[in-house]
């Protein structure tokens, strides 16, 4: 893999984990980014402070989010995502 290549998958990622940082932030979760290059989203709940970590990953053809406890979903399926990370904190 060259560092072009590298930058550009990184770049992707970013925007994957803000797409998804958004969507868990109108359910009145919080988050940050974390890790080297914001290659991981740390999702909060605010009351209890607990935290699910996610990352974004390619997947064959596509990419997939991968979170903490063995959950995964194509990135297209964002709002899903935020919903059942939403539910993870209940």
């Amino acid at each position: 893999m060259s560092v072009v290549d590298a930058q550009k998958i990184a770049e992707v990622r970013r925007h994957h984990l803000a797409a998804l940082a958004y969507e868990v932030e109108a359910r009145g979760l919080r988050w940050r980014l974390a890790a080297p290059e914001e290659s991981v989203l740390c999702v909060l709940e605010p009351a209890s402070r607990r935290c699910v970590m996610v990352v974004a990953t390619p997947v064959g053809d596509g990419w997939s989010y991968l979170w903490t406890g063995g959950g995964i979903a194509p990135v297209g399926q964002v709002a899903a995502v935020a919903d059942r990370l939403v539910r993870l904190f209940v």
